[in-house]
């Protein structure tokens, strides 16, 4: 369903941004081609096979096959073009990129006649507010960052809010009294993964000790770097964390891996329900929940807004717990025992009863 509420601050992230197959400090661009709704890339072309030529998908570091962040933007682009028999071109960031790369990237789709075009990352944004100039026929998605153009949508994520329920799950299933938070770069975005599951676990139980680390301080490596995030992961389990929440992309992966190996502790998977995860199923029974980010969603509803209703949806959207544009997965029923107290939390924050903070 479209979603058009507004919200006041562009503070909303994502976390998933992601490992990727090219080489470390690259800058080079990655064609991931067309899509068909196989889930898999194919080589780029437009209008073929009676296709029309559809969406341009700018993708952020580790593209489709992240996991996390990028794989949910993917589904949502999929089920555009196996219902709308689309021709769509999927393009990928890479590490240590510029912002004439971002620009370039979004300029060369908008070029070639993709409409709507997707940049998925608050990285994109002053790209999307230079080239959204530029086309003002195209309309362009901005995934977690805000652009006030009348051409551009801007899809914003509550994610403190089911941040939030994680921090509730978190208290609730530690054996230890110790839990954990692993952010990928330590800026205001993922401060909102921050702030909520902090929040979450303190209004539920006070004595749980929380403990906090980051990957990079600016570096956006941090969503791109599974070994750090194994290594942050082990000291914390080594010191009696036995919850761990990762909000750092494909990173993450480091995260479960190191969890799944300690007798006892629970991970916590953001942005995409990773216990569904087939590239994740080997650590599933140690993957307590997900707090997913229906960036699909937000995909899907612009894409039609385009192709089928010709009516571009555009201005500011936020997807939040009420509109369940974000949630806590129950993969797993890990959290039957716990479930009552998560739904009644749940239900707070709908209300307004509870005001989860954004910031740290």
């Amino acid at each position: 369903m479209r979603r058009v509420s507004k919200i006041a601050a562009a503070g909303v992230v994502s976390a998933a941004l992601a490992l990727t197959a090219t080489a470390c400090g690259s800058s080079t661009t990655s064609d991931s081609g067309s899509t068909g709704g196989s889930g898999s890339a194919s080589s780029s072309s437009s209008g073929g096979g009676g296709k029309t030529k559809g969406v341009g998908m700018a993708y952020d570091v580790g593209g489709r096959g992240d996991h996390s962040f990028n794989d949910s933007a993917a589904r949502g682009l999929d089920k555009a073009d196996n219902e709308l028999k689309l021709d769509s071109k999927e393009l990928t960031a890479a590490n240590g990129e510029t912002e004439s790369d971002r620009v370039q990237r979004l300029d060369s789709l908008a070029a070639a006649g993709y409409n709507p075009v997707v940049a998925v990352g608050y990285t994109y944004g002053t790209a999307v507010t230079t080239v959204a100039k530029k086309y003002p026929n195209t309309t362009f998605g901005l995934v977690d960052s805000v652009v006030d153009a009348p051409n551009v949508d801007s899809m914003v994520f509550a994610t403190e809010q089911s941040s939030y329920l994680a921090g509730v799950a978190a208290a609730l299933k530690t054996k230890s009294g110790k839990v954990g938070f692993i952010g990928g770069v330590q800026n205001t975005l993922i401060g909102t993964f921050d702030a909520g599951f902090a929040q979450g676990v303190k209004d539920t139980k006070p004595s749980v000790q929380l403990t906090r680390e980051y990957l990079y301080k600016t570096d956006p490596r941090g969503f791109n770097d599974a070994t750090s995030a194994a290594a942050k992961a082990q000291g914390m389990l080594d010191k009696g964390v036995d919850v761990i929440y990762t909000a750092a992309g494909l990173s993450g992966d480091g995260s479960i891996q190191k969890v799944a190996g300690k007798s006892g502790a629970w991970a916590i998977g953001v942005d995409s329900d990773q216990f569904q995860d087939p590239a994740l199923a080997k650590y599933k029974n140690s993957i307590l929940t997900s707090a997913i980010k229906n960036v699909d969603v937000a995909v899907y509803d612009l894409i039609n807004s385009v192709k089928k209703d010709n009516k571009p949806k555009v201005g500011t959207n936020s997807y939040d717990l009420a509109n369940n544009g974000v949630s806590l997965a129950t993969s797993g029923n890990f959290l039957s025992d716990v479930q009552a107290q998560i739904d009644a939390a749940k239900q707070k924050i709908v209300s307004g009863q509870i005001k989860v903070s954004s910031t740290p």
